[in-house]
């Protein structure tokens, strides 16, 4: 019969039980967050994150609109159609991962608000929104200010619908 000559192997039951018990546990695959457990995992869609982030970035005071003219103009055009959705994602563009994301989003801002404290506001918002809502977590959100809207604009509506009615 060969010798046993691996010595990393025990020779009797107590060794082994003894090597196994000096040595760290090996636990069970945890799961990896809150939306992978042992009993399945969770998927959220990337229109998820941004309706989230869309809906927290138009609660913040000083947020006039969400995206650039030609979204803005495209949303109030579907807006009259009856039985369209109003569209909270418009302005919110999302990479997502399995546990993290990073989220941008275009603002027009008030006349008279401090860029920074809005965009900080608006950072803050989306943070707590969206990584309560999805426990993803959001690594970065980016703000772009796309235009100021000026209190005159209101009046200039408000005489351009006027003349329109005129007519």
């Amino acid at each position: 019969m060969a010798e046993n000559t691996n010595t990393n192997l025990p020779k009797t039951t107590e060794e082994a039980r003894a090597k196994q018990a000096s040595q760290p546990a090996q636990q069970s695959p945890q799961a990896q967050g809150p939306l992978q457990t042992d009993h399945g995992t969770t998927t959220i869609a990337e229109t998820v994150v941004q309706k989230l982030a869309g809906i927290a970035a138009r609660e913040v005071p000083g947020v006039y609109a969400m995206g650039a003219a030609g979204r803005r103009a495209l949303n109030a055009i579907s807006e009259r159609i009856p039985g369209s959705q109003t569209n909270v994602s418009g302005g919110v563009s999302v990479e997502k991962g399995d546990l993290q994301t990073a989220i941008d989003v275009s603002i027009v801002v008030e006349y008279g608000v401090s860029i920074a404290e809005v965009a900080e506001d608006i950072r803050r918002s989306i943070i707590q929104a969206v990584e309560h809502g999805t426990s993803l977590e959001v690594i970065e959100v980016n703000v772009n200010v796309t235009d100021v809207h000026l209190p005159e604009e209101d009046n200039d509506d408000a005489v351009s619908d006027r003349s329109d009615r005129l007519e």
